[in-house]
């Protein structure tokens, strides 16, 4: 039940927030509850060398640090997993995702709408094969260690991005093209199911990318950063992310960064105070790798994301301001960054409806995450 409250509260707050600050701007809130969240395509700021700078240097601040620290210690990490066989259902889901890809890029002719559903198989093939990886490199993995969990993630998944279509109303940073649902729950069961794999793949790919231990060197015992107590800096995560919120509602085009702060913020505050650890408690101990790892996890998954989508029939274009350039598929170079802090969104919120105790779900694959 106290899940469930705290499941309920982030939910009403991220909704609410980001309404008090359309109304304090002056817009009326009615126009963002609409169902399902749509967003319509618009024409962005224009590019802005100080802007693209800025960011780009904020980007390199925060990396540079871990990829020093890691080529350091490279050479000093520990020996990777022998690796086994890859399990029979493994090889399956390398058909399914071949042959998914495939069709959504058109290769076999046919309906049209083979195309625009092939994204969703095509992202369960990957979530096989990553956990079918996993297995043969660490004997274990996600999906046969907790295959209720994975089940669970998926239904969760759905609720998490449609959340952030929500917040995209605010910022209008992405719209859809090449969709031909008609009406409003045409439109909601056709985007569900993509919708629906997000937190198992950013997961699997993490538990992944966890048996490869030069990738994560030296920051097991790394920085400890001289941050407030638990109480002191969940309430600080608390009031920035509602503060995030706030400002990404009353003007979208200038903090459309915080989308992808506010609700991990805001998930980080309401965990901790209810006595549940995040990712924030293992980098404060000084073991940043269950959070490096889900960072680089939601990156790799996200070059996946604009790759497979910048073939498909249905899919999705960007208009980000200020920093709409040097594109890699759809994606502006620049907005990859987003990707970063998107990976611990997804562990927060996995330990939000699964409890954050469940240190599998939180800092990885057992047995090698966690040495």
């Amino acid at each position: 039940m106290q899940a469930l409250i705290r499941i309920a509260a982030v939910l009403l707050t991220v909704v609410a927030l980001p309404l008090a600050g359309a109304a304090w701007d002056g817009r009326s809130p009615g126009a963002y509850l609409g169902f399902p969240p749509r967003t319509a395509a618009v024409t962005p700021a224009p590019f802005a060398w100080p802007v693209f700078l800025l960011g780009a240097a904020a980007v390199a601040a925060v990396l540079i640090p871990f990829l020093v620290r890691i080529l350091r210690h490279a050479g000093c990490a520990q020996p990777a997993p022998a690796a086994g066989r890859l399990p029979a259902w493994g090889w399956a889901a390398l058909v399914l995702l071949v042959v998914s890809w495939a069709a959504a890029w058109g290769a076999f002719g046919g309906p049209e709408a083979l195309r625009r559903h092939a994204f969703t198989t095509l992202w369960l093939g990957y979530i096989g094969l990553a956990n079918a990886w996993t297995a043969r490199r660490a004997g274990t993995c996600l999906l046969t260690r907790r295959p209720a969990t994975v089940a669970g993630l998926l239904a969760a998944s759905a609720v998490f991005w449609w959340g952030f279509e929500y917040l995209n109303q605010f910022t209008r940073n992405w719209h859809y093209l090449g969709l031909a649902a008609r009406g409003d729950w045409g439109y909601f069961l056709a985007a569900s199911p993509p919708f629906a794999t997000v937190l198992a793949a950013v997961l699997s790919t993490r538990d992944l990318l966890a048996t490869y231990p030069r990738l994560s060197a030296g920051l097991g015992d790394a920085w400890r950063p001289p941050l407030p107590g638990r109480t002191g800096r969940s309430a600080a995560c608390l009031l920035l992310g509602a503060a995030a919120l706030v400002a990404v509602g009353a003007d979208g085009e200038r903090f459309f960064p915080l989308l992808w702060l506010g609700p991990l913020l805001l998930i980080w505050g309401v965990q901790g105070l209810a006595g549940e650890p995040t990712l924030l408690d293992d980098a404060a101990a000084g073991d940043w790798r269950p959070l490096w790892l889900a960072a680089l996890a939601a990156l790799a998954c996200g070059l996946l994301w604009e790759m497979w989508n910048a073939g498909s029939l249905a899919r999705w274009q960007y208009a980000v301001p200020y920093v709409d350039r040097f594109r890699l598929f759809a994606m502006p170079a620049l907005g990859y960054a987003g990707y970063l802090p998107f990976g611990l969104e997804c562990v927060a919120a996995a330990g939000l409806v699964f409890g954050g105790r469940r240190t599998d779900l939180r800092r990885g694959l057992p047995g090698v995450a966690d040495t």
